[in-house]
């Protein structure tokens, strides 16, 4: 015989109010699993900037950090390292976030930019300006924009049929992305042969040779991009009411739509034109971390986070498995990814 009944009250939340007329409800579970995501993030990166051909230890790379460590520390951790780990970091944000809103609006876990061809699009895009026209890095950041933009208008217009969805946009996703795939391969083999290598190897996602001129403005996009995919994404759950239902509520469907997408498109973009494409980060980081906080949809912040987690962790890992070689964090993130991608079909496929 029971005691007494147990009475559950729901999740536990707070209501954050910022002005009289603006105020948001935040479930407490997911305030703590994003501060011990990022805790992890800053435990790992502590780790990749103290480990190397000259070693720091933990406390040596923090006081490195605050400007209190020897000259020598100081040049390895704060010029060295330190570029290559917050690009890491910032890339890994853009990817989950990116990742989470494409999830979100295609209702599907395989809806990712990376499945849906965004990524590839942004690829081709860059290949076509580093190939063809020959530019800089912002020519070729540029180039990316475009080209995942571009992509997207394409995949956004064909999967239109009274409205986007989801399961459309992925099937057309899938074919566009491998048109793309075979556009790419075309063009590095046309190419020069010096020019065609560099393309190829930038091809497989890496972050060696990335600096400080890269860390600015990507974290100034980032922090104009990353803001919107926020407040864009509060209007998710009402769009999984149905058109009609978030019509009647005051949301303007495809507006609101279009407006998520070009916002996933340049957060993916974002890192594409960097790095290169890194796949699998934007399709484990969202679900991974609605498992952890246990909501029933894909939230941003939280998928940013494990993105961050997820990347700085990759990257650790490339350059230290087969050191003093260094492998391209694009070649760890298919590998883990990889097995989780037929993890995912498999438990798709049981459903």
């Amino acid at each position: 015989m029971r005691d007494s009944a147990r009475v559950d009250f729901g999740r536990a939340v707070s209501t954050v109010r910022v002005a009289d007329q603006l105020s948001a409800r935040i479930g407490l579970r997911v305030v703590a699993v994003v501060a011990v995501l990022l805790t992890l993030t800053c435990v790992v990166a502590i780790i990749a900037l103290g480990t190397g051909d000259y070693t720091i230890s933990p406390p040596g790379v923090v006081r490195a950090i605050v400007g209190e460590g020897s000259r020598t520390d100081e040049l390895v951790v704060g010029k060295w390292r330190m570029p290559r780990v917050l690009l890491a970091v910032l890339f890994g944000a853009a990817l989950g976030a990116s990742g989470a809103i494409f999830q979100s609006l295609t209702r599907n876990p395989l809806g990712s930019p990376d499945i849906i061809g965004f990524n590839f699009g942004a690829y081709t895009g860059a290949l076509f300006v580093m190939l063809i026209i020959g530019g800089g890095y912002y020519q070729t950041a540029a180039g990316a924009l475009l080209g995942g933009l571009a992509t997207a208008a394409v995949v956004y217009v064909l999967a239109f049929k009274n409205g986007v969805q989801g399961f459309r946009l992925i099937i057309v996703g899938i074919a566009i992305s491998a048109m793309l795939q075979s556009m790419n391969v075309w063009l590095i083999l046309k190419a020069d042969l010096t020019a065609a290598m560099a393309a190829a190897v930038w091809g497989q996602g890496s972050l060696a040779g990335l600096g400080w001129e890269q860390v600015l403005p990507v974290t100034i996009v980032l922090a104009v991009l990353l803001p919107c995919a926020v407040l864009l994404a509060y209007r998710i759950p009402i769009l999984d009411l149905g058109d009609d239902a978030a019509r009647a509520l005051g949301v303007r469907v495809e507006p609101t739509r279009l407006a998520l997408v070009l916002v996933g498109v340049a957060l993916t973009a974002l890192a594409t034109a960097a790095a290169g494409p890194i796949v699998f980060v934007s399709l484990a980081a969202p679900q991974l971390a609605r498992r952890l906080t246990r909501t029933a949809s894909v939230a941003v912040l939280p998928a940013a986070a494990m993105g961050a987690l997820l990347l700085v962790t990759a990257d650790w890992i490339a350059q230290r498995a087969f050191a003093p070689n260094q492998l391209p964090v694009g070649v760890v993130t298919v590998s883990i990814g990889g097995l989780y991608f037929v993890w995912l079909l498999a438990r798709e496929v049981r459903r």
